[in-house]
Protein backbone atom coordinates (compact mmCIF):
# COMPACT_ATOMS: atom_id res chain seq x y z
CA UNK A 1 0.00 0.00 0.00
CA UNK A 2 1.45 3.37 -1.03
CA UNK A 3 1.97 6.00 1.69
CA UNK A 4 0.12 9.24 1.15
CA UNK A 5 2.20 12.39 1.52
CA UNK A 6 1.75 16.15 1.13
CA UNK A 7 4.15 18.96 0.40
CA UNK A 8 4.32 21.76 2.93
CA UNK A 9 2.81 24.07 0.33
CA UNK A 10 -0.17 21.71 0.06
CA UNK A 11 -0.53 21.49 3.84
CA UNK A 12 -0.40 25.27 4.18
CA UNK A 13 -3.20 25.57 1.63
CA UNK A 14 -5.31 22.81 3.20
CA UNK A 15 -4.98 24.21 6.74
CA UNK A 16 -4.99 27.92 5.81
CA UNK A 17 -1.74 28.38 7.76
CA UNK A 18 1.27 30.57 6.93
CA UNK A 19 4.30 28.55 5.79
CA UNK A 20 7.83 29.44 6.78
CA UNK A 21 10.32 27.02 5.25
CA UNK A 22 10.80 24.70 2.28
CA UNK A 23 7.51 24.46 0.39
CA UNK A 24 8.42 21.20 -1.40
CA UNK A 25 9.38 19.23 1.71
CA UNK A 26 7.03 16.22 1.95
CA UNK A 27 5.15 15.10 5.05
CA UNK A 28 3.67 11.60 5.40
CA UNK A 29 2.74 11.38 9.09
CA UNK A 30 2.12 13.18 12.38
CA UNK A 31 3.74 12.72 15.78
CA UNK A 32 4.74 14.37 19.07
CA UNK A 33 7.70 16.78 19.08
CA UNK A 34 10.06 14.35 20.80
CA UNK A 35 9.18 11.43 18.50
CA UNK A 36 8.64 13.12 15.14
CA UNK A 37 10.90 12.39 12.17
CA UNK A 38 11.68 14.51 9.11
CA UNK A 39 8.63 13.04 7.39
CA UNK A 40 6.31 13.98 10.29
CA UNK A 41 4.34 17.07 11.25
CA UNK A 42 4.17 18.09 14.90
CA UNK A 43 2.93 21.04 16.96
CA UNK A 44 3.69 23.27 19.93
CA UNK A 45 0.66 24.50 21.83
CA UNK A 46 2.09 24.85 25.35
CA UNK A 47 5.10 27.12 26.08
CA UNK A 48 6.33 24.59 28.68
CA UNK A 49 7.48 22.36 25.82
CA UNK A 50 9.35 25.07 23.96
CA UNK A 51 12.72 23.44 24.75
CA UNK A 52 11.59 20.38 22.78
CA UNK A 53 11.12 22.64 19.77
CA UNK A 54 14.89 23.17 19.56
CA UNK A 55 15.61 19.44 19.56
CA UNK A 56 12.78 18.05 17.43
CA UNK A 57 13.47 16.37 14.09
CA UNK A 58 9.94 17.10 12.82
CA UNK A 59 9.70 18.10 9.18
CA UNK A 60 7.29 20.89 10.11
CA UNK A 61 5.96 22.25 13.40
CA UNK A 62 2.61 24.00 13.82
CA UNK A 63 3.06 27.05 16.07
CA UNK A 64 1.23 30.23 17.04
CA UNK A 65 2.23 33.74 16.02
CA UNK A 66 3.98 34.47 19.33
CA UNK A 67 6.45 31.56 19.18
CA UNK A 68 9.99 32.59 18.09
CA UNK A 69 11.15 30.97 14.86
CA UNK A 70 14.23 28.75 14.75
CA UNK A 71 16.49 28.98 11.73
CA UNK A 72 16.62 25.85 9.60
CA UNK A 73 13.22 24.48 10.69
CA UNK A 74 9.89 24.53 8.86
CA UNK A 75 6.81 26.06 10.47
CA UNK A 76 3.08 26.36 9.84
CA UNK A 77 1.87 29.45 11.69
CA UNK A 78 -1.75 29.96 12.76
CA UNK A 79 -3.87 31.25 15.64
CA UNK A 80 -4.60 27.68 16.79
CA UNK A 81 -1.62 25.35 16.17
CA UNK A 82 -3.31 22.42 17.91
CA UNK A 83 -6.24 22.63 15.49
CA UNK A 84 -3.90 23.03 12.51
CA UNK A 85 -2.02 19.89 13.56
CA UNK A 86 -5.31 18.03 14.03
CA UNK A 87 -6.35 18.86 10.46
CA UNK A 88 -3.06 17.42 9.22
CA UNK A 89 -3.44 14.26 11.32
CA UNK A 90 -6.97 13.78 9.98
CA UNK A 91 -5.66 14.04 6.42
CA UNK A 92 -3.53 10.97 7.01
CA UNK A 93 -6.26 9.20 8.93
CA UNK A 94 -8.64 9.68 6.00
CA UNK A 95 -6.09 8.00 3.74
CA UNK A 96 -6.17 4.77 5.72
CA UNK A 97 -8.66 1.94 5.37
CA UNK A 98 -9.92 1.76 8.96
CA UNK A 99 -11.50 -1.67 8.71
CA UNK A 100 -11.55 -4.73 6.49
CA UNK A 101 -15.32 -4.88 6.93
CA UNK A 102 -17.41 -2.84 4.51
CA UNK A 103 -21.10 -2.98 3.71
CA UNK A 104 -23.33 -5.44 5.55
CA UNK A 105 -21.40 -8.32 7.10
CA UNK A 106 -23.07 -11.73 6.57
CA UNK A 107 -23.04 -12.51 10.29
CA UNK A 108 -25.04 -9.38 11.18
CA UNK A 109 -28.63 -10.09 12.28
CA UNK A 110 -30.98 -7.51 10.79
CA UNK A 111 -34.73 -7.67 11.19
CA UNK A 112 -36.47 -7.35 7.80
CA UNK A 113 -38.51 -4.38 9.05
CA UNK A 114 -35.36 -2.31 9.69
CA UNK A 115 -34.62 0.56 7.27
CA UNK A 116 -31.01 1.23 6.26
CA UNK A 117 -29.90 4.35 4.39
CA UNK A 118 -27.28 4.62 1.66
CA UNK A 119 -23.75 3.33 2.25
CA UNK A 120 -24.47 2.01 5.74
CA UNK A 121 -21.89 -0.36 7.23
CA UNK A 122 -22.96 -3.10 9.65
CA UNK A 123 -20.07 -5.02 11.23
CA UNK A 124 -19.82 -8.67 12.25
CA UNK A 125 -22.37 -10.03 14.72
CA UNK A 126 -24.23 -6.75 15.08
CA UNK A 127 -27.95 -7.05 15.87
CA UNK A 128 -30.49 -4.62 14.39
CA UNK A 129 -33.95 -5.10 15.85
CA UNK A 130 -37.40 -4.50 14.37
CA UNK A 131 -38.35 -1.11 12.86
CA UNK A 132 -34.91 0.41 13.43
CA UNK A 133 -33.99 3.29 11.10
CA UNK A 134 -30.32 4.01 10.30
CA UNK A 135 -29.38 7.07 8.25
CA UNK A 136 -27.05 7.37 5.27
CA UNK A 137 -23.31 6.71 5.70
CA UNK A 138 -23.58 5.51 9.29
CA UNK A 139 -21.24 2.81 10.57
CA UNK A 140 -22.40 0.22 13.10
CA UNK A 141 -19.45 -1.71 14.56
CA UNK A 142 -19.09 -5.37 15.40
CA UNK A 143 -21.22 -6.75 18.24
CA UNK A 144 -23.38 -3.62 18.49
CA UNK A 145 -27.04 -3.95 19.46
CA UNK A 146 -29.72 -1.50 18.35
CA UNK A 147 -33.14 -2.05 19.93
CA UNK A 148 -36.52 -1.95 18.27
CA UNK A 149 -37.87 1.34 16.88
CA UNK A 150 -34.58 3.13 17.58
CA UNK A 151 -33.49 5.84 15.15
CA UNK A 152 -29.85 6.49 14.22
CA UNK A 153 -29.12 9.57 12.10
CA UNK A 154 -26.73 10.12 9.21
CA UNK A 155 -22.95 9.84 9.42
CA UNK A 156 -23.03 8.27 12.86
CA UNK A 157 -20.30 5.95 14.10
CA UNK A 158 -21.06 3.31 16.71
CA UNK A 159 -17.80 1.61 17.60
CA UNK A 160 -17.77 -2.10 18.48
CA UNK A 161 -19.85 -3.39 21.40
CA UNK A 162 -22.21 -0.44 21.85
CA UNK A 163 -25.80 -0.92 22.99
CA UNK A 164 -28.62 1.44 22.05
CA UNK A 165 -31.80 0.16 23.61
CA UNK A 166 -35.36 0.31 22.31
CA UNK A 167 -36.99 3.52 21.06
CA UNK A 168 -33.98 5.79 21.58
CA UNK A 169 -33.03 8.50 19.09
CA UNK A 170 -29.57 9.47 17.90
CA UNK A 171 -29.11 12.56 15.74
CA UNK A 172 -26.63 13.07 12.93
CA UNK A 173 -22.85 12.66 13.29
CA UNK A 174 -23.12 11.05 16.72
CA UNK A 175 -20.07 9.06 17.84
CA UNK A 176 -20.32 6.31 20.45
CA UNK A 177 -17.06 4.81 21.68
CA UNK A 178 -16.92 1.12 22.55
CA UNK A 179 -18.98 -0.06 25.50
CA UNK A 180 -21.45 2.83 25.53
CA UNK A 181 -24.93 1.88 26.73
CA UNK A 182 -27.79 4.18 25.79
CA UNK A 183 -31.26 3.63 27.22
CA UNK A 184 -30.67 1.24 30.11
CA UNK A 185 -33.28 1.45 32.86
CA UNK A 186 -32.96 4.30 35.33
CA UNK A 187 -32.29 3.48 38.98
CA UNK A 188 -35.78 3.71 40.43
CA UNK A 189 -37.41 1.68 43.22
CA UNK A 190 -40.05 2.00 45.91
CA UNK A 191 -39.58 0.34 49.28
CA UNK A 192 -42.56 -1.41 50.84
CA UNK A 193 -43.38 -1.74 54.55
CA UNK A 194 -41.36 -4.94 54.84
CA UNK A 195 -38.26 -3.22 53.44
CA UNK A 196 -38.31 -4.90 50.02
CA UNK A 197 -37.48 -2.81 46.96
CA UNK A 198 -39.95 -2.84 44.08
CA UNK A 199 -38.77 -1.80 40.62
CA UNK A 200 -40.27 1.28 38.94
CA UNK A 201 -40.42 0.53 35.23
CA UNK A 202 -38.71 3.17 33.10
CA UNK A 203 -40.92 3.64 30.03
CA UNK A 204 -39.34 6.81 28.60
CA UNK A 205 -36.48 7.17 26.15
CA UNK A 206 -33.10 8.80 25.47
CA UNK A 207 -32.53 11.52 22.86
CA UNK A 208 -28.97 12.25 21.70
CA UNK A 209 -28.86 15.32 19.46
CA UNK A 210 -26.48 16.09 16.56
CA UNK A 211 -22.68 16.14 16.90
CA UNK A 212 -22.53 14.50 20.32
CA UNK A 213 -19.61 12.20 21.18
CA UNK A 214 -19.85 9.77 24.10
CA UNK A 215 -16.79 8.06 25.57
CA UNK A 216 -16.13 4.39 26.23
CA UNK A 217 -18.24 2.60 28.86
CA UNK A 218 -20.42 5.63 29.54
CA UNK A 219 -24.05 4.89 30.42
CA UNK A 220 -27.09 7.09 29.85
CA UNK A 221 -30.34 5.88 31.44
CA UNK A 222 -33.75 6.15 29.86
CA UNK A 223 -36.27 8.36 31.61
CA UNK A 224 -39.14 7.13 33.68
CA UNK A 225 -41.78 8.81 31.50
CA UNK A 226 -40.46 11.43 29.05
CA UNK A 227 -36.85 11.62 27.80
CA UNK A 228 -33.29 11.84 29.03
CA UNK A 229 -31.67 14.35 26.65
CA UNK A 230 -28.11 15.21 25.59
CA UNK A 231 -28.19 18.40 23.55
CA UNK A 232 -26.26 19.27 20.39
CA UNK A 233 -22.47 19.33 20.36
CA UNK A 234 -21.88 17.99 23.87
CA UNK A 235 -18.79 15.84 24.43
CA UNK A 236 -18.82 13.22 27.18
CA UNK A 237 -15.71 11.35 28.34
CA UNK A 238 -15.29 7.70 29.38
CA UNK A 239 -17.03 6.12 32.38
CA UNK A 240 -19.64 8.82 32.91
CA UNK A 241 -23.04 7.96 34.40
CA UNK A 242 -26.07 10.05 33.45
CA UNK A 243 -29.27 9.20 35.30
CA UNK A 244 -32.87 9.14 34.19
CA UNK A 245 -34.68 12.33 33.15
CA UNK A 246 -31.42 14.32 33.09
CA UNK A 247 -31.11 17.06 30.48
CA UNK A 248 -27.58 17.95 29.39
CA UNK A 249 -27.39 21.29 27.57
CA UNK A 250 -25.67 22.06 24.27
CA UNK A 251 -21.87 22.05 23.97
CA UNK A 252 -21.14 20.75 27.46
CA UNK A 253 -17.81 19.09 28.28
CA UNK A 254 -18.15 16.31 30.85
CA UNK A 255 -14.95 14.56 31.94
CA UNK A 256 -14.43 10.95 33.06
CA UNK A 257 -16.10 9.34 36.07
CA UNK A 258 -18.61 12.14 36.51
CA UNK A 259 -22.01 11.09 37.80
CA UNK A 260 -25.21 13.09 37.28
CA UNK A 261 -28.25 11.95 39.24
CA UNK A 262 -31.81 11.85 37.99
CA UNK A 263 -33.80 14.88 36.84
CA UNK A 264 -30.88 17.30 37.01
CA UNK A 265 -30.38 19.83 34.22
CA UNK A 266 -27.38 21.70 32.83
CA UNK A 267 -27.35 24.80 30.66
CA UNK A 268 -25.20 25.24 27.57
CA UNK A 269 -21.38 25.33 27.61
CA UNK A 270 -21.13 23.80 31.09
CA UNK A 271 -17.78 22.16 31.93
CA UNK A 272 -17.36 19.43 34.54
CA UNK A 273 -13.94 18.09 35.50
CA UNK A 274 -13.25 14.44 36.34
CA UNK A 275 -15.21 12.73 39.12
CA UNK A 276 -17.75 15.52 39.60
CA UNK A 277 -20.86 14.37 41.42
CA UNK A 278 -24.22 16.04 40.79
CA UNK A 279 -27.17 15.30 43.08
CA UNK A 280 -30.66 14.82 41.69
CA UNK A 281 -33.11 17.60 40.80
CA UNK A 282 -30.59 20.45 40.59
CA UNK A 283 -30.09 23.00 37.80
CA UNK A 284 -26.71 24.31 36.62
CA UNK A 285 -26.61 27.60 34.71
CA UNK A 286 -25.00 28.25 31.31
CA UNK A 287 -21.19 28.64 31.21
CA UNK A 288 -20.69 27.12 34.68
CA UNK A 289 -17.34 25.42 35.29
CA UNK A 290 -16.89 22.80 38.02
CA UNK A 291 -13.40 21.62 38.96
CA UNK A 292 -12.53 17.92 39.39
CA UNK A 293 -14.20 16.11 42.30
CA UNK A 294 -16.70 18.90 42.80
CA UNK A 295 -19.82 17.90 44.69
CA UNK A 296 -23.03 19.62 43.55
CA UNK A 297 -25.86 19.35 46.06
CA UNK A 298 -27.89 22.41 45.04
CA UNK A 299 -28.53 24.50 41.94
CA UNK A 300 -25.67 26.71 40.74
CA UNK A 301 -25.61 30.09 39.03
CA UNK A 302 -23.03 30.74 36.32
CA UNK A 303 -19.48 30.83 37.64
CA UNK A 304 -16.49 28.68 38.58
CA UNK A 305 -16.80 26.20 41.45
CA UNK A 306 -14.60 23.79 43.34
CA UNK A 307 -14.84 21.45 46.32
CA UNK A 308 -17.52 19.27 47.89
CA UNK A 309 -19.95 20.77 48.59
CA UNK A 310 -19.01 23.09 45.74
CA UNK A 311 -18.10 26.67 46.55
CA UNK A 312 -17.29 29.63 44.29
CA UNK A 313 -13.66 29.00 43.41
CA UNK A 314 -12.26 32.14 45.06
CA UNK A 315 -14.03 31.29 48.32
CA UNK A 316 -12.80 27.70 48.10
CA UNK A 317 -9.21 28.84 47.52
CA UNK A 318 -9.33 31.16 50.55
CA UNK A 319 -10.62 28.33 52.74
CA UNK A 320 -8.01 25.95 51.36
CA UNK A 321 -5.24 28.35 52.38
CA UNK A 322 -6.58 28.37 55.95
CA UNK A 323 -6.89 24.57 56.01
CA UNK A 324 -3.26 24.18 54.99
CA UNK A 325 -2.22 26.46 57.85
CA UNK A 326 -4.21 24.60 60.52
CA UNK A 327 -1.10 23.29 62.27
CA UNK A 328 0.27 26.81 62.49
CA UNK A 329 -3.04 28.06 63.88
CA UNK A 330 -3.11 25.27 66.50
CA UNK A 331 0.36 26.22 67.73
CA UNK A 332 -0.62 29.88 67.92
CA UNK A 333 -3.76 29.02 69.91
CA UNK A 334 -1.67 26.95 72.33
CA UNK A 335 0.69 29.90 72.84
CA UNK A 336 -2.24 32.24 73.42
CA UNK A 337 -3.77 29.81 75.92
CA UNK A 338 -0.49 29.76 77.85
CA UNK A 339 -0.40 33.55 77.93
CA UNK A 340 -4.02 33.74 79.10
CA UNK A 341 -3.29 31.17 81.83
CA UNK A 342 -0.31 33.21 83.04
CA UNK A 343 -2.37 36.38 83.12
CA UNK A 344 -5.11 34.63 85.09
CA UNK A 345 -2.51 33.28 87.51
CA UNK A 346 -0.94 36.71 88.10
CA UNK A 347 -4.24 38.57 88.49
Amino acid sequence: MSIKSFTLAELADLTQAELIGHSEHRISGANALDKAAQSDASFLANPRYRSALNETSAGVVCIDRQTPLIEGKNFLISDDPSRTFQKIAELFLSCQNKSAFVGIHPTAVIDPTATLGKDVTIGPYAVIDAHVRIGDHSNIGAHCFIGFETEVGMNCRLNPSCTVREQCRLGNRVILQSGVIIGSCGFGYTTDKSGCHQKLEQIGTVIIEDDVEIGANTTIDRSRFDATIVRQGTKIDNLVQIGHNVEIGAHNLIVAQTGIAGSSKTGHHVVMGGQVGVAGHVAIDDFTMIASRGGISKSLKAGKYRGSPALPINEYNRQEIHVRRLEEYVERIKELEKKVAELEKNR
